[in-house]
C-alpha cells in the first residue's frame, strides 16, 4: 500500500466521520467506532498503535468526574442551589433571569454542561409555571452559560479536557489563563439577556410569594450523601490545582474521587446491595460520549500518522507569515464559526496535531501557549452560536420540546450567534492584550 493511498484513505474516512456525525442519521459513537475501525482493517494503523492514539487520561478524566456527578445528583444538591438562587433574589424574575444562569456557569466550571443543564433545567420549569412567566429566556441564558463555564476550566468543557491531556497544561493552567476573560463574558452575556427580556419579565405579588414559600431543603433528598458528595468534590477540586506539586494526572483524581465516593456511598448499605448501588451509578456514566471519544481518537491518529495534518500545519504558518498574534486570531475566529455548526469535540481532536505541528515554526511549546487558548476559547465558546454547536444545547432543547416549549433552530440561532460572536470579539481582545 502506497504513502500517497494511505493518505488520501485516511482523510477519507476523516470527512465521511465527520459527515456521518454531522448528518446526526447515526449516532455518533457508532460513527466514530466504524471510522476508527476502518482505519486498523485497512492498514493505516495497526491494532497497537490504534491503541496507543486513544488518550486514556481523557477517558478516565470523564468517567471519574461522570461518576461523581452521578452519586452527587442522588442528594438533591443541584435542585437546593436553584431554588436558594431564586429566593436570594427574592423570586424578582428578572433577578431570577441572571441568578440561574450564574449557577449554570459557575456549576459547569466544575462539573461538565451538559450534566449541569440537565439538573437545572427542571428546577427552572417549575420556578417558571410558579412566577407565570415564560421559560424560553431562562433556558437560554442557562444555555450560554453554561458553555461559558465550562470554558473556564479544565473539566468544564470536552475540549479544553482534549487540550489539557494532549499538552500537559494543568487545571492552574485553565483556571488562571482562560477563567478571568470567561468571567468577563459570563457577566456581558448576563447583561445582554438583562437587556433583552430582564425589564420585560413580570410577576404579580402573589406569584413571587409562591416561589417565596418554596423551600429548598425539600430539594435535599440524602444529607448523608451531600456531605460526603461536597467533602469528595471540594477534595477533588483542591487535588487538581495541587496536581502539579503532587505529580499526578487529571484521570487519577478523578477516578480516585470516583471510588471513594461510591465507597462512602455504600457503607451505610448492606453488603448484598453494592453491586446493584454501584451499577446505578455506572448505568448513568454517559457511555455513548466515551465511546465516540475512542473512535474518534483513532480516525484522527490515522490522519496524523499520514503526516496530513503536519501539512495542514505548515500551510497555517505560511498563511500567517509566522506571526503567533496572526494565528491565534485565525484558529480563534476559525474555531469559533466550525464549532457553531460542527461538534466542537471532533473539531478540537483533529486541530490538536494541527497546533502542535505549528510548535517548531511558532518558537516552540512555551511560544505556541497563546494559541492553545485561542483554540479552547474558540470551540468553547463557539458551541453558543446555533442549537447544534454543543451538545448542552440539545440537551435542554430536549427537555423544554417534552414540556411543550418550541426550541426552534432559527430562533435560536438568530439571537445566539450575534452574542457568541461578540463573546469571540472579547476573548480576542483579551488575548491581545495579555498574551500577544
Amino acid at each position: 500500500m502506497t504513502e500517497t493511498f494511505v493518505s488520501v484513505t485516511a482523510a477519507v474516512l476523516l470527512v465521511l466521520t465527520y459527515a456521518l456525525i454531522v448528518s446526526e442519521k447515526v449516532n455518533r459513537a457508532v460513527a466514530a467506532l466504524l471510522g476508527g475501525s476502518l482505519v486498523v482493517l485497512l492498514g493505516i494503523l495497526s491494532q497497537q498503535q490504534a491503541i496507543a492514539a486513544i488518550d486514556f487520561n481523557t477517558l478516565g478524566l470523564l468517567t471519574g468526574m461522570m461518576i461523581i456527578v452521578a452519586v452527587t445528583r442522588k442528594s438533591g444538591l443541584f435542585g437546593y442551589c436553584a431554588i436558594k438562587a431564586a429566593q436570594i433574589v427574592k423570586a424578582s424574575p428578572a433577578g431570577i433571569l441572571a441568578a440561574l444562569a450564574l449557577v449554570a456557569g459557575v456549576v459547569s466550571a466544575g462539573l461538565d454542561n451538559v450534566t449541569t443543564v440537565l439538573l437545572i433545567a427542571p428546577v427552572t420549569f417549575i420556578i417558571c409555571k410558579e412566577l407565570r412567566v415564560p421559560v424560553y429566556p431562562f433556558l437560554f441564558a442557562e444555555i450560554l452559560a453554561s458553555n461559558i463555564g465550562g470554558a473556564a476550566t479544565l473539566i468544564g468543557d470536552p475540549p479544553n479536557i482534549l487540550i489539557g491531556s494532549a499538552t500537559g497544561l494543568t487545571f492552574n493552567d485553565f483556571l488562571l489563563n482562560v477563567g478571568p476573560v470567561a468571567a468577563a463574558i459570563m457577566a456581558m452575556q448576563i447583561v445582554i439577556c438583562q437587556l433583552i427580556w430582564g425589564r420585560k419579565l413580570k410577576a404579580t405579588a402573589e406569584d413571587r410569594a409562591r416561589v417565596m414559600e418554596l423551600h429548598p431543603d425539600s430539594a435535599i433528598t440524602d444529607r448523608y450523601l451531600l456531605a460526603c458528595s461536597l467533602t469528595v468534590i471540594g477534595a477533588t477540586l483542591a487535588t487538581f490545582a495541587l496536581a502539579e506539586e503532587f505529580h499526578l494526572q487529571t484521570a487519577t483524581i478523578a477516578m480516585s474521587g470516583a471510588a471513594v465516593l461510591l465507597l462512602l456511598d455504600n457503607l451505610r448499605h448492606p453488603v448484598h446491595l453494592h453491586s446493584e448501588n454501584v451499577g446505578k451509578a455506572f448505568v448513568e456514566v454517559e457511555w455513548v460520549t466515551l465511546f465516540f471519544f475512542i473512535g474518534l481518537f483513532i480516525v484522527v491518529g490515522g490522519v496524523e500518522r499520514t503526516g496530513l495534518l503536519e501539512a495542514a500545519a505548515r500551510r497555517l504558518s505560511a498563511v500567517t507569515h509566522g506571526s503567533i498574534t496572526a494565528t491565534a486570531g485565525v484558529v480563534l475566529w476559525s474555531s469559533a464559526v466550525l464549532s457553531a455548526f460542527l461538534d466542537n469535540i471532533p473539531f478540537v481532536a483533529t486541530m490538536i496535531p494541527v497546533v502542535k505541528g505549528l510548535a517548531p515554526s511558532l518558537g516552540g511549546p512555551e511560544a505556541v501557549r497563546p494559541v492553545w487558548w485561542a483554540l479552547s476559547l474558540g470551540a468553547c465558546l463557539g458551541g453558543n452560536g446555533t442549537l447544534v454547536g454543543a451538545s448542552a444545547n440539545l440537551a435542554v432543547a430536549g427537555i423544554a420540546e417534552r414540556n411543550g416549549v418550541p426550541f426552534s433552530f432559527v430562533k435560536f440561532t438568530l439571537l445566539a450567534f450575534p452574542m457568541m460572536l461578540a463573546s469571540i470579539a472579547v476573548a480576542h481582545l483579551y488575548l491581545w492584550l495579555v498574551f500577544l
